[in-house]
């Protein structure tokens, strides 16, 4: 077993250089891994900066978000797309190896990444030019930060390892730290990472594109937003997750009184800089689909995009290999009539209790007098759409010689997303859109539910500064959310800040998660999955996952040649079953199981409770 667990453990310490091939930015100046020799490096300030740029290939992206790699934090696995597969339904086991199923490799690569920030730390410690190295030094924190919180959100409590291992390392068969200290040395890193960063990166900067202060910040409002609601709907110590909370608040405000972030298509936008107002409410579509060359009926380039605080950037030269986002976005996201029920009605009640809702009579009814959202994120039946090279925009008019190129939208047993989507033809795996690894919409959030969270209550101050500027960003003629409102209408607030959360951030990976850290899934994943969780009208509860509402519309009275006859069985309400797996969430399966290899190579890391 040792002799084994030793040859095991030379094999990740030989991971030591390993960089992402995705998410590469090429003003980054990447240098293969291969090509460093350390006895030569780390000389001058600018080895420091070649060693740290290959950090950068561990953000998020456009990979595992449409799920090339295994993606442990997907939406797919969530109530809101799909059926959420055998990690939404519960039905996952333990993965044998590193090889195995799910989120097996997950571990392996995470703490190869940190033995290189690791590394790269250890280094600096002789470094004779300390204020020369601080920001690389800083970026390795980040990143052993960002690693981390990865880790914790999958595992909960891991092993800490903070200097450089060898094989001997006695560290190497340590028990896990418990859930607290990995959340504090979270903390900690992001805090002393924050002053050494820069302030800003001006946009046409080499540079563009390395963590900021603000995006640290944004980080750090992410993981105390995190762990203060795990313990706290956990009934953990309130002087705990308070003291979290209160971080969450801190950070996210700093991001919003640095004043260098706007919502984009907003006033505030433009101040900054590019007229993103242009586009209307059309600017909560092509944010996401932003390239230089033209991809939008305006014109406008991504200089006019203040909302992304960091984002894995792509250009006409580095443009995103592997997957295409396109057509994998186009056929792979499948959203559940939950997600469509979410969306409010113009007057900003919900579907239940709004007089302005038009049922669903018709295939493009519920549509009707619903938040602009809704049109820009699903597909509205009849309408037409573009995606990419087979069928490109012509001149973006929307007249005959536009729409020849178009498809005209079907009505599928469920609905159709239509983010990041590409409307201008370009050729597969060609796109070359930036992947926003924090907005700052979900800053604005994060404030939002942090305050709430904290406090019990929210001001309509507060609500203003973050979560109405969100909400109102393509509804103008929406009302604010205000606690007048909340109370006039008999809504929750809890429940309005999160609805916001989940239709702003679809599709990004926020809600797996999200409903993990509320310690909800017996609502959210089991009992009412087929439902909104936001709403009492019966025909929303459902054990099952739910695509369209059939019996007694349209679909069912008067089918035509566009919309093809579903075969879906049907629940006791006439809605279309888009998945009938037995959903088993349980209390284990708000942490993944540690792969059995792992164990069997160190017995003191123990398996998560149930597995």
């Amino acid at each position: 077993m040792k002799k084994n667990s030793k040859k095991y453990i030379l094999v990740l310490i030989a991971t030591l250089f390993t960089i992402s091939q995705y998410g590469c930015n090429k003003t980054l100046n990447l240098k293969p891994a291969d090509q460093i020799n350390d006895p030569a490096f780390f000389k001058t300030p600018a080895d420091f900066k070649t060693f740290a740029n290959q950090y950068y290939g561990y953000l998020k992206n456009f990979t595992t978000l449409l799920g090339v790699t295994d993606a442990p934090h997907s939406d797919g696995r969530s109530d809101l797309t799909g059926g959420g597969g055998s990690f939404g339904a519960g039905t996952n086991s333990v993965p044998a190896t590193e090889a195995g199923q799910g989120n097996a490799g997950n571990w392996t690569t995470d703490y190869a990444r940190i033995r290189a920030t690791n590394y790269l730390l250890s280094k600096a410690t002789s470094y004779a030019d300390q204020a020369g190295i601080a920001q690389f030094v800083a970026e390795a924190k980040f990143f052993r930060a960002y690693v981390y919180f990865d880790l914790l959100q999958q595992y909960g409590g891991v092993p800490i390892v903070t200097t450089l291992l060898d094989p001997t390392s006695p560290e190497l068969y340590g028990a896990r730290a418990t859930r607290d200290a990995v959340a504090d040395l979270i903390i900690s890193d992001l805090q002393a990472a924050i002053p050494a960063l820069p302030t800003s990166i001006a946009a046409n900067s080499a540079d563009y594109g390395r963590v900021t202060q603000m995006a640290a910040q944004s980080f750090l409002s992410r993981v105390c937003l995190y762990e203060g609601t795990w313990q706290k709907f956990r009934s953990g110590d309130a002087t705990r997750y308070n003291g979290l909370l209160d971080k969450a608040i801190t950070a996210s405000n700093a991001v919003i009184a640095s004043n260098q972030y706007a919502l984009f298509g907003t006033p505030a936008s433009n101040a900054l800089g590019g007229n993103s107002t242009i586009l209307g409410d059309s600017a909560q579509k092509y944010l996401f689909i932003l390239e230089n060359p033209k991809s939008n009926p305006a014109g406008v380039t991504k200089a006019a995009n203040h909302e992304y605080v960091l984002a894995v950037r792509y250009d006409d030269v580095i443009k995103v290999a592997g997957v295409n986002i396109s057509r994998s976005a186009r056929n792979g996201t499948g959203v559940n009539r939950k997600f469509a029920n979410m969306f409010l009605c113009t007057d900003g009640l919900p579907i239940e209790k709004s007089p302005l809702f038009q049922g669903y009579q018709t295939y493009t009814s519920e549509y009707q007098n619903r938040d602009s959202r809704m049109r820009y994120t699903i597909k509205v039946p009849y309408q037409y759409y573009w995606f990419g090279l087979l069928n490109g925009r012509v001149n973006w008019t929307n007249d005959a010689a536009d729409r020849a190129t178009a498809e005209q939208v079907v009505r599928p047993a469920g609905y159709g997303g239509q983010k990041w989507i590409s409307e201008r033809p370009v050729a597969d795996k060609f796109e070359s859109e930036d992947y926003p690894v924090i907005r700052y919409a979900e800053v604005l959030l994060n404030y939002a539910e942090a305050v709430y969270e904290r406090n019990g209550t929210i001001s309509d101050a507060d609500l203003n500064k973050s979560l109405n500027l969100v909400r109102l960003r393509v509804n103008n003629a929406m009302p604010p959310l205000s606690n007048s409102f909340a109370g006039m209408n008999g809504l929750d607030m809890r429940t309005e800040i999160r609805r916001e959360r989940a239709i702003e951030l679809f599709d990004e990976d926020f809600r797996f998660d999200d409903i993990k850290r509320w310690h909800s899934a017996a609502i959210d994943l089991v009992s009412n999955i087929g439902g909104t969780a936001y709403g009492n009208l019966a025909e929303f509860v459902s054990p099952w996952p739910l695509g369209t509402k059939y019996t007694g519309t349209q679909a069912q009275l008067g089918p035509d040649p566009i919309n093809p006859v579903p075969t879906n069985p049907k629940d006791a309400n006439g809605c279309l079953i888009t998945d009938q797996t037995a959903r088993q969430f349980s209390e284990k399966n708000y942490l993944y199981p540690i792969p059995a290899q792992q164990i069997s190579l160190n017995p003191k890391l123990v398996q998560n409770p149930g597995w």
